[in-house]
C-alpha cells in the first residue's frame, strides 16, 4: 500500500517537472514566434516525417504479431496491427502506456480468444523488445558519436562509452540466453519462457528499426531549419524516451522539448518539436480513436471459438 502511494507521488513529481521544463522551454517565446516558424517547415520535410512515423507504428505493429507468434497462438495480421495501432496511437498520449495500451490489448485480443495471463505475456514480450530496441540504437548512437553525446549529457568520454558498452550488453546478453539457455525469467513477476534464438533476434531487429523510424522523423523536422546529424539526433530521441518512460508522462511532454533544445537552442527547435509531434502523436491518436470507435460496433463483443494454438 505504501508502495503504491509512493508510486503515484512520483509520478505526480515527475509529471511537474516536465510541465517546467515545458514552460521553461516555451516562456522564452511568443505564440506567434512558434506559429510562424512551424510554418516554415517544407511540406517534404512534413511528408518524409509523417512516413517514418507510419512506419514505426507499422513495425510496432510487429512487436504484437511476434509476440501473438511468441506465446504459441495464430491471429490474422490484421487483428495484431489493429490492436497495435489502437493501442499505441492511445497510450503514446495517456501515458503510463503499459497500463493504457495494456488495457485496449486486453479489450480486443480478449475478445479473439485470449486468456489475461497470455495477454499479459504480449504486453511483456511487447516491453522487451522496446527495451532490446532502446539499448541497441542507444549505444550504436553513444559509440558512432561520443563527443556530441558528451557534450549532451556532461559524461566525459569514459563514462560515454562506459554508458554504451552498459547499453549494449542486455540485447547481447538477450540473445545469448535465447540460443544456450532454456530456462525462464522473471519480470515484474510475470514468469517468461525464452524465446528461441530466431525469434530473439527478429525481436531485436524490429525493436532497433522502429526507433530508427522514431528519430528519422525527428529529424525530418530538425533538418528543416539545421544540419542536424541522424545520430545525435537518434541519442536525442532514446533519451527522451527513456525519460518518458521512466516519468510516465504522456508523450513525454516537457522533456523532448528540453532535451531537443539542448542541440538547437531558439525557436526553431520548438516549432520542430510540435511539428514532431503533430505527426507522430496526434495524427495517429486522431486515427486511434476512430478505429477504436467503428471496432467497438464491427467487432464482436465475444467469440466462442478459441484462437488456434501455432504447431
Amino acid at each position: 500500500m505504501i508502495l503504491r502511494y509512493l508510486f503515484k507521488i512520483l509520478i505526480i513529481l515527475a509529471i511537474a517537472g516536465a510541465c517546467y521544463l515545458l514552460w521553461k522551454t516555451l516562456s522564452q517565446y511568443t505564440f506567434d514566434e512558434i506559429y510562424r516558424t512551424v510554418l516554415q517547415i517544407p511540406g517534404d520535410h512534413l511528408a518524409l516525417g509523417l512516413a517514418f512515423a507510419l512506419a514505426s507504428y507499422l513495425c510496432l505493429s510487429l512487436f504484437d504479431a511476434l509476440a501473438i507468434r511468441y506465446i504459441g497462438k495464430v491471429l490474422p495480421l490484421w487483428q495484431t496491427t489493429l490492436t497495435s495501432f489502437v493501442a499505441l496511437s492511445l497510450g503514446h498520449n495517456i501515458g503510463v502506456a503499459a497500463l493504457s495500451s495494456g488495457a485496449i490489448r486486453y479489450r480486443y485480443y480478449s475478445r479473439w480468444g485470449l486468456s489475461a495471463a497470455e495477454v499479459g505475456l504480449v504486453i511483456t514480450f511487447c516491453g522487451v523488445t522496446v527495451a532490446l530496441g532502446l539499448s541497441t540504437l542507444g549505444s550504436a548512437s553513444l559509440f558512432l558519436r561520443a563527443t556530441e553525446a558528451s557534450e549532451l549529457t556532461g559524461l566525459g568520454h569514459s563514462g560515454i562509452m562506459a554508458l554504451a558498452c552498459a547499453g549494449i550488453l542486455l540485447p547481447i546478453g538477450y540473445l545469448c540466453a535465447a540460443a544456450f539457455s532454456r530456462r525462464s525469467i522473471t519480470i515484474r513477476g510475470q514468469v517468461l519462457k525464452l524465446p528461441n534464438l530466431k525469434l530473439a533476434c527478429l525481436q531485436l531487429l524490429v525493436g532497433t528499426v522502429n526507433f530508427a523510424l522514431v528519430a528519422a522523423s525527428l529529424h525530418q523536422m530538425l533538418s528543416a531549419f539545421s544540419d542536424a546529424n541522424y545520430l545525435k539526433v537518434a541519442a536525442v530521441s532514446i533519451i527522451a524516451n527513456v525519460a518518458a518512460i521512466i516519468s510516465h508522462v504522456p508523450g513525454g511532454v516537457g522533456v523532448l522539448e528540453a532535451t531537443v533544445a539542448a542541440i538547437m537552442p531558439g525557436v526553431h527547435a520548438v516549432a520542430a518539436v510540435i511539428a514532431f509531434r503533430v505527426v507522430y502523436y496526434f495524427l495517429p491518436l486522431a486515427g486511434g480513436l476512430l478505429l477504436l470507435a467503428a471496432s467497438e460496433f464491427a467487432i464482436p463483443a465475444k467469440k466462442a471459438k478459441d484462437v488456434t494454438s501455432a504447431g
